[in-house]
């Protein structure tokens, strides 16, 4: 672990101390991730600077807890393959795509319940409380979806993470990952993937509660095409 920690790069070191530092901050000042956790664009509580910092919000320990380890783990070796200011780009346009992927999903099931992507004229918003009103006829499971998406916060760096596994597949797909919960390595090439396969499952099926899957599934995605753009010599 000493290991570990030693070879830290510089933009890893200072994403984890600043993540480490908002949770703290979030957990002291909770209203912070109402204030920096990303909303739909229509939501009257959405502002311009939320789509960089929900990345350096989080839901709880675990979230974080993941979310640090897997920077641990393989930024390092991205970075020091993609160099720092390029390894900060991906990292933040990954963020930056599974927020896109989120808020076309997003889009569809508005769409669904009122035929346009905005339903704010339809919904009445107490500023204060997030609390949600509607004003046109829809079932209770609709209005839930619709409160859900206008006055519920994305946050996390799940989406920029995801982007880093799929590099780490990208350029060392025959790497075998020891893994805690599988007795036996495996190949990033097949682990990968099959994150992501469960990713976009657990997605289209809505399981998982709160848990944005499909927007993991934007981060890995952006991640694919930066590394295609980049010229990024794929691995064996």
């Amino acid at each position: 672990m000493n290991n570990i920690f030693s070879n830290l790069t510089p933009v890893v070191k200072n994403l984890l101390i600043i993540n480490i530092i908002c949770f703290i901050g979030s957990a002291i000042f909770t209203q912070a991730p109402r204030f920096f956790g990303v909303y739909y664009p229509d939501s009257p509580f959405f502002h311009i600077w939320q789509i960089i910092t929900y990345m350096f919000m989080h839901g709880g320990f675990g979230h974080i807890f993941f979310n640090m380890f897997s920077l641990l783990m393989f930024g390092p070796i991205i970075e020091q393959i993609l160099g720092s200011k390029r390894f900060l780009n991906f990292y933040l346009i990954c963020g930056i795509g599974a927020l896109i992927l989120q808020y076309g999903v997003q889009a569809a099931e508005i769409y669904n319940i009122v035929g346009t992507i905005k339903a704010s004229n339809f919904l009445n918003f107490d500023m204060l409380h997030n609390r949600v009103t509607a004003d046109l006829q829809v079932s209770q499971e609709e209005f839930s979806t619709l409160a859900s998406i206008y006055a519920t916060p994305l946050v996390g760096a799940s989406g920029a993470i995801y982007g880093l596994l799929l590099a780490f597949a990208y350029l060392y797909p025959n790497m075998s990952l020891y893994l805690m919960f599988i007795p036996v390595p495996v190949k990033a090439k097949v682990f990968i993937p099959i994150l992501i396969l469960i990713e976009i499952y657990l997605g289209f099926s809505n399981s998982g509660g709160s848990i944005a899957h499909l927007a993991h599934v934007g981060g890995a995605l952006f991640g694919y095409i930066l590394m295609k753009i980049w010229g990024i010599r794929k691995g064996y």
